[in-house]
């Protein structure tokens, strides 16, 4: 098992979470922290682009685990996978561009 498999397994022992909770974390922990350390507008395409970039890089890297041990692909759990990160990212960047919930009160 590889550096990258072997942090998730003890992610999910640290945390106690599954990953399914763990993906939708990491994507908030992402999306948040790109706008406040890059200071990136919350409604910006920047910081979603930016998690679905790691979404995917995420997944890319489980196939690629799954071809090196000649394991089938996982398809239906990679794009369970995708939704599961992409989900609050894509509500928090809609609602920050189509509605005022984020706009700063004066």
């Amino acid at each position: 098992m590889d550096f990258i498999q072997q942090s998730k397994v003890w992610l999910v022992a640290f945390t106690g979470l599954m990953r399914d909770a763990l993906h939708i974390h990491v994507a908030l922990i992402l999306y948040f922290g790109a706008v406040l350390l890059l200071r990136w507008r919350i409604g910006s395409w920047k910081p979603w682009l930016l998690v679905l970039g790691f979404a995917l890089l995420g997944e890319l890297m489980d196939i690629w685990e799954s071809l090196r041990r000649s394991l089938p692909i996982p398809w239906q759990e990679s794009w369970k996978d995708i939704w599961n990160t992409m989900v609050w990212p894509s509500a928090i960047l809609l609602l920050a561009r189509y509605t005022g919930i984020f706009r700063q009160r004066r």
